[in-house]
């Protein structure tokens, strides 16, 4: 079996939020799977010392401009949340709990938690909104408000953050195609590129 091309994402990145709604069809069209596995980027700026593009002068206009156009391009939705930047330490707890039964529904987790954010503008940052969502994706909520606050499901967010750091995961979304990187939407082309090719 061809090796699962790595999706790495923040539930508060809308660049994320295209990605999520395009590397499922690039990855089937080659015979791929993809592993969805929800990060943390305040984890990250720590490390790397930047802030979101949104909050910084003129760049900040510009991805606004840039993402509404991008939802328009693939024929999406795109709302801004009416909480900016999200809060996702729950969102990503609880797909993490999810994938360790179910990664198919993990995934369809994420995918929801992303269109309530970025395709309604809803808040997802706090673990009712998150329990609700995963609700009406047949998840019992109180199950969900449990696991949100189970130690093995906070070390596993934590164990994956700080896997993703190591592996040099910078920015949302990042993906390891057999063990190339790609950083950002506007290189999914690339990541076609590279799977069509075999690499270059």
């Amino acid at each position: 079996m061809p090796e699962s091309i790595s999706f790495y994402f923040d539930f508060s990145s809308p660049y994320g939020y295209l990605a999520a709604q395009q590397i499922d069809g690039i990855a089937a069209r080659h015979g791929r799977e993809v592993a969805w596995r929800p990060m943390l980027l305040g984890a990250v700026f720590k490390h790397t010392g930047v802030q979101p593009i949104v909050d910084i002068p003129m760049k900040g206009d510009y991805s606004r401009h840039d993402l509404a156009r991008g939802a328009r391009r693939i024929g999406v939705p795109f709302v801004w949340p009416k909480t900016f930047p999200i809060f996702s330490v729950p969102a990503s707890r609880a797909v993490y709990w999810l994938d360790a039964e179910d990664p198919v529904a993990a995934r369809g987790l994420s995918k929801a938690l992303f269109t309530a954010a970025f395709g309604k503008g809803l808040d997802i940052s706090t673990p009712e909104s998150v329990a609700k969502i995963a609700g009406d994706q047949g998840h019992g909520p109180q199950s969900v408000l449990d696991a949100l606050q189970a130690q093995e499901v906070k070390d596993r967010l934590r164990g994956e953050v700080e896997g993703a750091i190591e592996k040099g995961v910078f920015g949302s979304p990042f993906f390891f195609v057999d063990g190339e990187p790609f950083w950002g939407f506007d290189r999914l082309a690339d990541v076609e590129h590279w799977l069509e090719s075999g690499g270059w």
